[in-house]
């Protein structure tokens, strides 16, 4: 069993949970309650709405989670540099103060590189080689944006737009030093996601992925492989994601971000998705793709419809592009989400891959007796979470359900829902289902006020923080002998 919790959650004194203190603690913590997995959301460097799921590069790491204290250590900073940190609410990140405190901080400690040893350099140079592929796009992609008012790329001028050769070279000689910067700051984060990869494995604590199978229009992704893209020859897309209608949104939802030209990365046995596959998978342990069901078919809407009513639709590249993944990372450590619409097609494609799929008891409690949301209904090879990242809390679904379904909850748990989240704790965790995952959230018994993510709502997401003191060791304790008892312990 395992615990959900995002890195931006963790305490500590920088205005956002990050790479630090507060991880470790964090880690320790689950280790005496006896999990043996922490999942969290995508890494990515996030922008426009804070979101790890538009993310401006699928292959890079959140400069925001860099932890200052280990600069002050390797004495890229001083402790003078750190005064100045963004106040207010520690229950909150505050992303528009931290933006602009770790981006001076982070601009001070690439300044003071000149000077540092031998060994940092030639760690950079090795990172840079070895990364490559990504990473020089990515830095020039971020120094243009930055350099550009941060207009999406589509709006920069032709010659960058198309890509030209000459434009390239000429820009990436002319921001050098920015392109550079974005490259340090892509090391450090490597190497401070690296320790706390390495704390988590010799604690028996394995870390899972998310990988949104969408990548962002605004994206060094996009912009640096336009061909694999439904876009027009000014860079925008023709067609964009989503899904259609169904009973939670009349009219579906369109997502936005630009569709793959399937038929065109089949040629080429994949190679993008393998890159991408195989740098995910030197950050984290297993994977858990969102919208598993996009493989099989997708949603394709027109980029000029305001909805997602009017769309159609097609295949995806289904088992033929497993088998590829397969061929050349070995057997893949993948969790599949197939929440929502799911069809025949999709669950036996799972099924044949061998794939755990998802359960999410905030689902179960319809009346249904075929809800696969149901634990009795549940087979060994999948994922049980009391509720995700996009759920309320399971203490503020509680509270907000209607009697019907509150009186099944209490009927089927045994209890009066006075302990809510801890009932459904105890189902998952007692669960057939191979693995069972616990927000923090629930872990802490927290209300609607904690929840992560409002889907549809733009703002005031990912913010949720938790404190040092919330760490007990009775909670802990508690944690840990249920874990026991339902056999989960590691």
């Amino acid at each position: 069993s395992g615990i959900l919790c995002h890195p931006t959650s963790f305490p500590g004194p920088y205005g956002i949970g990050d790479l630090g203190r507060g991880a470790l603690s964090f880690l320790e913590f689950i280790h005496a309650a006896g999990q043996s997995a922490w999942q969290i959301l995508p890494l990515g460097p996030t922008g426009y709405g804070d979101s790890p799921y538009q993310p401006f590069s699928a292959f890079a790491g959140n400069p925001l989670l860099i932890d200052p204290e280990q600069l002050v250590e390797g004495n890229l900073l001083s402790q003078d540099d750190l005064s100045d940190r963004p106040g207010g609410d520690p229950t909150r990140v505050d992303y528009g103060g931290v933006i602009g405190y770790k981006r001076a901080l982070l601009s001070r400690a690439f300044e003071r590189l000149v000077d540092a040893p031998g060994w940092l350099h030639q760690d950079l140079q090795t990172f840079r080689h070895e990364n490559g592929d990504w990473l020089e796009d990515y830095a020039l992609f971020m120094a243009l944006k930055e350099h550009l008012g941060w207009a999406s790329w589509p709006e920069w001028e032709e010659p960058l737009v198309q890509r030209e050769a000459s434009a390239l070279a000429l820009w990436r000689d002319r921001l050098r030093s920015t392109v550079d910067y974005h490259c340090f700051v892509q090391y450090l984060f490597d190497a401070q996601w690296q320790r706390v990869h390495r704390y988590a494995a010799e604690r028996g604590i394995s870390i899972i992925g998310d990988m949104p199978i969408f990548v962002g229009h605004d994206s060094a992704d996009a912009w640096a492989n336009q061909h694999l893209f439904f876009l027009d020859q000014a860079g925008q897309p023709t067609v964009v994601a989503g899904v259609p209608p169904d009973y939670f949104s009349p009219t579906g939802q369109r997502w936005g971000n630009p569709l793959y030209r399937w038929d065109l990365m089949a040629q080429d046995g994949y190679k993008w998705w393998m890159r991408r596959m195989a740098r995910v998978l030197t950050l984290v342990d297993e994977v858990r793709i969102d919208h598993f069901r996009g493989f099989v078919n997708y949603w394709e809407v027109q980029a000029q419809e305001p909805t997602a009513i009017n769309g159609r639709w097609l295949r995806g590249p289904g088992r033929a592009f497993f088998d590829a993944l397969a061929a050349s990372l070995g057997k893949l450590p993948i969790i599949a989400e197939d929440l929502g619409m799911i069809t025949p097609d999709v669950t036996a494609l799972r099924q044949e891959l061998g794939l755990p799929g998802m359960a999410v008891l905030q689902f179960a409690f319809d009346g249904e007796p075929a809800n696969p949301h149901m634990p009795y209904n549940y087979v060994t090879n999948s994922v049980v979470y009391t509720g995700t990242h996009d759920n309320d809390t399971t203490r503020g679904w509680y509270e907000s359900l209607g009697e019907g379904e509150a009186h099944r909850v209490r009927l089927y748990t045994g209890s009066s829902g006075a302990d809510m989240p801890w009932p459904l704790i105890r189902l998952a965790l007692g669960s057939v289902a191979d693995l069972a995952v616990i927000p923090m959230q629930d872990i802490l018994s927290c209300g609607s006020a904690a929840r992560m993510n409002w889907p549809g709502q733009a703002q005031a997401n990912w913010t949720w923080r938790f404190t040092g003191e919330a760490l007990d060791e009775n909670l802990a304790s508690t944690l840990r002998a249920l874990t026991e008892l339902a056999g989960r312990a590691s």
